[in-house]
């Protein structure tokens, strides 16, 4: 018998906040998290902004210096969102049975630039030793099982912007198959510096808007591309007798998971959403979806890119079929926070369990020209306030692959 499984930790360090309270009051409230980047100049780069985690404090979460100044940014996002999912949840595990799915898409970026500059100005001998497991996308899993001795299943996913939502979902599948009884699972990135805005730009990804209320804009007919963001996002999933045993509060169940590659183009989504499609379906039907009676919310993949967003609508409705796709509420949280890149599925799979709990919608902010070819409900502007029953939070990345979870309240 596959056993059920429950997220009973979250932890968010955001654009929009770096607590699960701050993070949920700003997406309701529709707060934007995008400004003009500030941690490099920007005058010769074509994207401006940016969605910088700020007031950010590594001892508020229990972080120590040492670990701070040691690791690469993503790695202490990455701790600092799993010691908020793990506070209160540290007791109680059979360590062989505790594992790790953090992933990253592209790791310690911010570290293999400096390494870089050293070793061209000053010389190979002064690369730090330190470089390689400070760079690595594996050390946010590797940092964490130490810190909480996990010495389970543990798995860095990479799968670009669906790193986290596969991740999460992968974590589900080895706790529902017996191969676990919890894993901390997640995503983070700090991907927000000279080269990274460069290389997006150069292939036509970013927005090159400098009005932050332009910037990013899914579903709109002015959009231009997605902003970059930084940031983590870490729930904790257990088994359900587990966690009943252990006394813990209990948020939402994962209960359904789809993974799917459309093999189409390295950048480009499936122009008709054929597969991202089918992964929203098999998630849904995993979950026991039932038409015209579960009232659903969609946090969508939602970049703002001129393709992605079109692409996305068709894969809604094919999943769905036209009619209950247009019953469905479908926000795009981007829009206030940007892209976090590996770390974008963990923060919205957080803020759809949040829309679960509050019965309510979050916006999709800007959206003041909708395309005629994004044609659903899209919850412009305002949060909207329902009684939800199911959600799916869905992520497309480069590569062709496409990750959704669902989501419903025990």
């Amino acid at each position: 018998m596959k056993r059920r499984v429950v997220i009973t930790g979250m932890g968010v360090v955001s654009p929009v906040g770096n607590n699960i309270e701050t993070f949920c009051k700003n997406i309701m409230n529709g707060v934007c998290g995008i400004n003009v980047i500030t941690k490099f100049e920007t005058s010769d780069l074509v994207a401006k902004v940016a969605a910088e985690v700020k007031d950010f404090d590594p001892n508020a979460d229990g972080l120590e210096t040492p670990f701070v100044r040691r690791n690469d940014k993503f790695s202490v996002y990455a701790m600092a969102a799993a010691c908020q999912a793990m506070k209160g949840n540290e007791e109680g595990w059979d360590p062989d049975r505790l594992g790790v799915y953090i992933g990253s898409g592209i790791g310690g970026f911010d570290t293999m630039l400096r390494e870089m500059h050293k070793l061209e100005f000053e010389g190979p001998r002064w690369v730090s030793p330190l470089m390689i497991p400070t760079m690595i996308s594996n050390m946010a899993s590797g940092n964490v099982a130490i810190r909480f001795n996990a010495h389970g299943v543990c798995i860095p996913v990479v799968t670009a912007c669906a790193t986290s939502t596969n991740a999460i979902g992968e974590a589900y599948r080895a706790i529902k198959d017996g191969y676990a009884d919890g894993i901390i699972a997640g995503g983070s990135e700090a991907p927000i510096n000279r080269l990274a805005i460069a290389g997006f730009s150069n292939c036509k990804a970013l927005t090159k808007s400098e009005n932050p209320n332009e910037a990013s804009l899914p579903f709109d007919a002015r959009r231009g591309g997605f902003v970059i963001a930084e940031g983590a996002g870490v729930v904790l999933l257990e088994e359900l007798e587990h966690a009943k045993q252990r006394g813990a509060t209990i948020y939402a169940e994962v209960c359904g998971y789809g993974n799917t590659c459309d093999a189409h183009h390295v950048t480009a989504p499936h122009p008709e959403g054929t597969y991202a499609a089918k992964a929203i379906k098999m998630a849904l039907d995993e979950a026991g979806y039932k038409p015209k009676q579960d009232n659903l919310y969609i946090n969508a993949h939602g970049t703002g890119t001129s393709l992605n967003d079109a692409s996305e609508t068709e894969a809604i409705k094919k999943a769905l079929g036209e009619e209950e796709a247009r019953r469905a509420h479908i926000s795009s949280t981007k829009s206030m926070m940007g892209h976090l890149l590996g770390a974008a599925g963990a923060v919205e799979i957080i803020a759809s369990v949040l829309a679960l709990r509050n019965g309510m919608v979050p916006p999709t902010i800007n959206l003041n020209q909708p395309d005629p070819a994004c044609d659903l409900d899209y919850t412009p502007n305002k949060a909207v306030k329902t009684d939800l029953t199911i959600a799916v939070s869905e992520s497309l990345g480069f590569g062709g692959h496409n990750g959704a979870v669902a989501l419903r309240l025990v």
